[in-house]
């Protein structure tokens, strides 16, 4: 597997590159993320802000709280990434976004006190109520 990762939007107006090994893979499930992805879940990986870099386009960018700011395609609305400035040095980019998505298995599960009561999805992981940075 290669430590160069790259990914983008659905009609391809967005593409990003980053480096590094695949880690700190979670499922998301708090409600900020079920209303701006669209989805009952989203699965995030954490990235070196530094490292990431968009190389095809230019994101929207929209503020879901005071700390956190998503960007997304203007053209097709598809969420890629999220900052916040609780963990300033890092980016969390949505897996489902990458071009090789099935090399990014989730490790844990966060936010979970806001998990929809029907979804079983990988009960296996280690869930945090919040997120713990």
């Amino acid at each position: 597997m290669s430590d160069l990762h790259t990914g983008g939007c659905h009609c391809g107006q967005l593409r990003y590159a980053f480096g590094g090994a695949l880690q700190d893979i979670a499922h998301c499930h708090c409600s900020i993320c079920r209303r701006t992805s669209g989805g009952i879940v989203t699965t995030w990986v954490t990235v070196a802000r530094a490292g990431f870099q968009w190389t095809a386009g230019e994101p929207g960018a929209y503020a879901s709280s005071a700390s956190c700011t998503r960007y997304f395609c203007p053209g097709c609305g598809c969420q890629l990434a999220l900052f916040t400035t609780l963990s300033p040095g890092s980016l969390d980019v949505t897996v489902a976004t990458l071009d090789e998505v099935a090399q990014a298995p989730a490790d844990r599960h966060i936010w979970v006190k806001s998990r929809l009561p029907w979804l079983h999805l990988d009960p296996q992981l280690p869930e945090e109520d919040e997120e713990n940075l």
